[in-house]
């Protein structure tokens, strides 16, 4: 692959002060989920990379690079195809090794994604969608808590508070007996207070690493500058959210949430040492001087938590300007004051007590049991203020009927549960085995291990469902497809296949019901074990003594094979991430998952992985105008999967007097299979209408083997305008002169090998015209070109 920086078409004038024009067509290629190489796009090993840089650029093939000179050079040598160009961004999500530290990021991005989920609203519902985006940032904030408090329950907890003051765990564990004071003889370590300040450097450190990772992706990704533009007559009243100005620009809240996440944070780890010697303070009698600085330690707390929450609510995104200013005092003065608190409960609990010993637990079960309640509430308040929405306008299409979004919170914080819990059991039985040395992590820790057990009997259960769905769709499909074959000779093994194909591509469908399942009963499983904790205090299994035996077998039964599912379960991450650290491929498989699950800004949670389409985004629509201004060309943006949804979002970008110049062809796509369904709001039936109108033309394929993509489903006239019949897949059933070997089931790849792409392509070009007509509504007849004559409509 060869590099020619710098060699894009510019948008200079000609020596008359007019724009250049050519015939030349170009062909904007944008892959999807995956990834691939500028050489496979482009069908020729010599490729030339002519903007961009090594994260994401435009390549063209190197017989191309100077096709626009050619063209205006000879123009009486006619180019009957498009100049292809191919735009690769699959680094923005699987780069480097760097990338399997987002694995620890996982509640936080599914937590984003609840932001974006809400159902289509009318302007006159402003108050509640602020309130909806506020729920869904508070139950962010809690996330942030939960991974905080996990890692002091680690640290603190289990190692400088339990096993460091227990003789028996300490002289397991040599690396802990300078903290023993049974094993160091009273070192000046070994008082509790030392302990945990010592300890608690662990937590401060990964709240550290959060606000780094969090600060170097927003320096890359949320600092890209959206191309300048005046406000066009045409975009008076535009209320497509992906067409606001601002809305790939989130710079601001996200340095407003990540001081105020990375604030609370360090207050959690200065209240797990604060309040433990302030507590003992109290208790015990000590000096007045040190029990009055403790009360006023944790009033301090309190007012911090009280700042971060005003932060958290106090301002929410801005979409219909580019804010460029930043909370400068802000952002320097609240991580700044959190450290001083930290550092002044760190010389607080450090202070000599010589009369302290470490017994019992800390104070971890009323944390972990206020952290799980309030995100209970959150979520149901969530999902009142969502069925609200959704009632106000109706969505037939939309996932859950618009409980999207508190279902995925819901799964957020279940596996945020699940992490933190996952831990915190794991390095418990590391320290004590079965010594039964420490008391072990906090008993609602515990309980919500045990629920594993039946949430996964449920989902076995909707597994079951699926597999039965399966067997009947697949002999429905066999009929189909033995009628759309029937003058071809059976062959019962390929209409099986065919079929089998089919039914396992419809099952995308069913995806909202899984998840609304799934989300109920983690609802009510979490709330019985914050129940169960809060009422008896005690473990499962010791709860259940004195009850029936079936009772108490089974809540043994289900404590065991919840800690060992939660152990097992920790270490296959922790092997999924060192693996996806060291091998490229494992790291392009979770890329998927991120291409997926961070193509929308963070506007909930700021320690989320970056939005990769803050930087493609731009990057198209800079080069779509830049292109077609300096050319006056006809262009083709040309997306498959993933990236038809980038294709989308950089139409909505553009002026409309750009957009009326571009003609979109989607294949393989999930606009409104996936994205219209579980983000109404920015994908429902009257944004995809209003794309259809603003752009030239637009044509979308989509086969029914094909799990990912499918039809728009355009509202009236406009669906078949769009929406081409289901390709066929295979291309041929049996052998033919043309397909002498077995065709292949292509599914959701190799669009681009059907002869209905090259058709489309060519339709889509010959409508294009340098006279390009006013958008027309749905159901117009369109307005006869005058250059050539008019091809099907389309």
């Amino acid at each position: 692959m060869e590099r020619l920086q710098g060699h894009a078409p510019t948008n200079e004038t000609n020596d008359h002060g007019r724009r250049p024009t050519t015939d030349t067509a170009l062909e904007l290629l944008v892959h999807g989920v995956g990834g691939t190489t500028p050489q496979e796009m482009l069908n020729d090993p010599r490729t030339v990379r002519i903007t961009g840089d090594d994260t994401a650029a435009v390549f063209r093939r190197a017989d191309d690079v100077e096709a626009e000179k050619k063209a205006a050079d000879r123009p009486e040598e006619h180019r009957a195809e498009p100049v292809p160009e191919a735009y690769v961004w699959c680094n923005l999500t699987s780069g480097n090794g760097s990338r399997a530290l987002w694995l620890l990021l996982l509640p936080f991005m599914v937590v984003n994604l609840a932001h974006w989920m809400r159902p289509t609203v009318s302007d006159n519902r402003r108050r509640t969608v602020r309130l909806y985006g506020l729920l869904v940032r508070l139950a962010a904030l809690t996330l942030t808590v939960l991974l905080v408090a996990a890692a002091c329950e680690v640290a603190l907890d289990l190692a400088a508070w339990q096993c460091a003051g227990t003789r028996a765990c300490a002289e397991e564990h040599s690396w802990l007996g300078f903290l023993s004071p049974a094993v160091s003889d009273d070192s000046w370590w070994s008082q509790p207070g030392r302990r945990l300040a010592l300890a608690s450097l662990v937590p401060a450190a990964l709240t550290g690493l959060l606000w780094y990772l969090s600060h170097r992706t927003w320096s890359a990704y949320e600092s890209q500058q959206p191309m300048p533009r005046e406000r066009e007559p045409e975009e008076e009243g535009s209320r497509a959210g992906l067409g606001r100005p601002g809305f790939w620009y989130g710079r601001r809240l996200v340095a407003r949430l990540r001081v105020a996440h990375t604030a609370a944070g360090l207050l959690t780890v200065a209240a797990a040492v604060g309040t433990a010697a302030a507590r003992h303070d109290r208790d015990t009698g000590g000096p007045a001087a040190l029990e009055a600085l403790g009360r006023i330690l944790e009033a301090t707390f309190v007012v911090g938590a009280v700042v971060v929450l005003w932060v958290v609510c106090r301002r929410g995104r801005s979409e219909h300007r580019v804010d460029r200013h930043l909370d400068a005092a802000l952002v320097r003065l609240l991580p700044a004051g959190s450290v001083a608190l930290l550092v002044l409960a760190l010389l607080y609990a450090g202070w000599s007590r010589p009369g302290w010993r470490s017994d019992h637990r800390l104070s971890g079960d009323a944390v972990f049991g206020a952290i799980a309640l309030l995100e209970c509430l959150l979520v149901i308040a969530l999902g009142v203020v969502a069925h609200v929405l959704h009632r106000a306008h109706p969505d037939p299409r939309a996932a859950m009927r618009g409980l999207a979004g508190p279902a995925v919170a819901m799964l957020a914080c279940a596996l945020g549960g699940v992490m933190s819990g996952g831990v915190a059991q794991r390095v418990a039985d590391w320290l004590d085995g079965t010594g039964g040395t420490i008391e072990g992590p906090p008993v609602l820790l515990t309980w919500q291990a045990s629920v594993i057990p039946p949430l996964l009997l449920v989902l076995l259960g909707l597994a079951g469902w699926l597999a039965r769905r399966t067997v009947l769709l697949r002999r429905a499909e066999t009929t189909a497809v033995e009628h759309a074959y029937r003058s071809e000779p059976k062959d019962f093994v390929r209409t099986r296949r065919i079929a089998g194909t089919r039914a396992m591509a419809s099952l995308t469908d069913r995806a909202p019901r899984i998840i609304g399942v799934t989300s109920v009963v983690t609802l009510l499983l979490g709330a019985l074990a914050v129940v169960g904790a809060m009422a008896t205090g005690e473990t499962p299994a010791r709860a259940a003594h004195g009850t029936y035996a079936v009772v108490r077998g089974a809540a043994e039964t289900a404590q065991a094979l919840g800690s060992w599912l939660i152990g097992v379960g920790f270490i296959l991450f922790v092997t999924w991430g060192r693996r996806a650290y060291k091998d490229q491929t494992a790291r392009r498989t979770i890329g998927i998952l991120w291409d997926v699950g961070t193509f929308w800004p963070r506007a909930a949670h700021p320690f989320a992985p970056p939005c990769y389409a803050e930087r493609a985004v731009p990057d198209l629509t800079w080069r779509i105008a830049g292109w077609t201004r300096a050319t006056g060309g006809r262009l083709v943006l040309s997306g498959h999967s993933q990236g038809s949804v980038l294709a989308a979002a950089a139409a909505w970008q553009l002026k409309p007097s750009v957009r009326r110049r571009v003609a979109l062809l989607t294949y393989g796509s999930p606009l409104e299979r996936l994205y219209g369904r579980w983000f109404p709001a920015h994908f429902g039936p009257a944004a995809l209408s209003s794309l259809h109108r603003e752009v030239d033309c637009w044509r979308n394929l989509y086969r029914a083997t094909d799990p990912i993509g499918g039809p728009v489903r355009l509202p009236g006239d406009c669906g078949p305008q769009v929406d081409r019949e289901a390709l066929e897949d295979p291309l041929a059933y049996g052998r033919t002169e043309e397909h002498p070997l077995p065709a292949p089931i292509l599914g959701h790849s190799d669009y681009q090998a059907d002869p209905a792409f090259a058709q489309e392509r060519e339709k889509l070009l010959a409508r294009l015209r340098p006279d390009v007509p006013v958008p027309r509504p749905c159901g117009e007849p369109e307005e006869p070109r005058q250059a050539r004559p008019e091809p099907t409509p389309t």
